[in-house]
């Protein structure tokens, strides 16, 4: 009986023995044939893995018989993923190949010249990509934290009551700062005032500044400098984007974005939505926000005629009512109080016309038209004023 007690535990110490194998490999560089030092080899079914020393070779020990999966990856090469079934016939050579990695496609366009950086008299500062994207999270109502955070330009408030602001570049005076949509003085006479709080970003590229004197080349509303903002344009995949915001302060930012290209035609889509509820955070009867409501559209057709013709046409229409000053007023619980109200109907048109003879000639012709009506009222004393302003270039 003892016997074959002992003989049964040398058979099982026997079975466990060759039921257990060691994995070996050498692993080498696909090009140099030169043996790569730290390659991480890693069984994921058996959460067993080791690295190579510097003759490239691995071992593993105690791999149970069986078929598992063997990833080996090295920085600066390409994953190599196998299946093994075990045991072994013989030592495996691994060969790895250099990993290959391509930059998304960065695309620079500017607008006015095409002339090169170098023969550019001004300096242009460009606001596009992520850091656009995250101040638009940020504000999405308008454009005040996109342009207050960049060097050399401050966005001031200029009424306590109706909340506008102005831009200051370099300290001077919003009204010597011009502002511009693709080129075009859409927002006429009041670039500084109001249109600044009635801008939101979703449908933004990109915003170009220029700091210091532009007047030359874009008028007298440029003494300070311009911002030119940069609208999207349809691309190769349609897009749609939505942006829905809410404030502590019970304020409301619906914004939509929509751009797609159909062959030779192509459009884009903006339109939103803005309200502000009267907030008095200090409770001194007087709005730190005050009451608005705003609507935006921004519809644009594109007509792609050739490689080297492109024409666009749109229309900007914003219309909004703000009402600021004492609670008691503007919650109608009391007919007298000072307060500011700005009623706002802005209706501007583009077209933008360009032919391309070759990659340093081109001519292009610009149209705008705007109209714009302002009421302001505040307690005895109200000033109306509308502007018809054609634009051509």
């Amino acid at each position: 009986m003892k016997h074959i007690v002992t003989v049964l535990l040398m058979l099982c110490l026997y079975g466990t023995a060759i039921s257990q194998n060691t994995f070996t490999a050498t692993i080498k560089d696909k090009d140099s044939k030169e043996a790569l030092f730290g390659v991480s080899v890693y069984f994921p079914q058996l959460e067993k893995g080791a690295s190579t020393d510097s003759m490239g070779k691995v071992s593993i020990d105690d791999i149970p018989s069986g078929i598992y999966t063997i990833l080996v990856t090295h920085l600066g090469y390409e994953s190599i993923e196998l299946q093994q079934s075990f045991p072994l016939g013989e030592e495996l050579i691994l060969l790895m190949e250099h990993g290959h990695e391509e930059m998304e496609e960065v695309l620079v366009t500017s607008t006015r010249s095409g002339r090169t950086i170098e023969d550019v008299p001004t300096r242009v500062e460009v606001i596009a990509g992520e850091e656009l994207a995250e101040k638009g999270n940020m504000k999405p109502g308008d454009i005040r934290m996109l342009l207050n955070e960049s060097t050399g330009i401050q966005t001031q408030q200029t009424s306590a009551t109706s909340y506008n602001s102005s831009i200051r570049i370099q300290g001077l005076d919003g009204k010597y700062t011009q502002l511009l949509r693709d080129g075009l003085p859409l927002y006429s006479g009041y670039s500084g005032g109001l249109s600044l709080m009635q801008i939101a970003p979703l449908d933004l590229k990109q915003v170009e500044v220029i700091k210091g004197a532009s007047s030359t080349l874009y008028g007298g509303g440029a003494i300070a400098g311009l911002v030119n903002l940069i609208s999207k344009t349809p691309g190769e995949d349609r897009e749609l984007n939505f942006m829905v915001n809410g404030t502590s302060a019970l304020g409301l930012d619906l914004s939509g974005f929509y751009s797609e290209r159909y062959g030779k035609i192509g459009t884009t889509v903006f339109a939103s939505y803005n309200k502000g509820t009267a907030y008095d955070p200090a409770g001194i009867g007087l709005t730190a926000i005050p009451e608005f409501e705003r609507y935006t559209i921004n519809p644009r057709m594109f007509w792609y005629l050739d490689e080297a013709t492109e024409i666009n046409l749109g229309f900007n229409f914003t219309t909004e009512n703000r009402l600021g000053g004492n609670m008691d007023y503007i919650e109608g619980k009391s007919s007298s109080g000072y307060f500011e109200s700005n009623e706002t109907d802005r209706l501007s048109t583009q077209f933008d016309a360009t032919h391309r003879f070759s990659d340093h000639s081109r001519i292009q012709v610009k149209n705008s038209i705007s109209f714009f009506d302002r009421s302001i009222a505040i307690p005895n004393y109200v000033s109306a004023e509308n502007r018809f302003l054609p634009f051509q270039n």
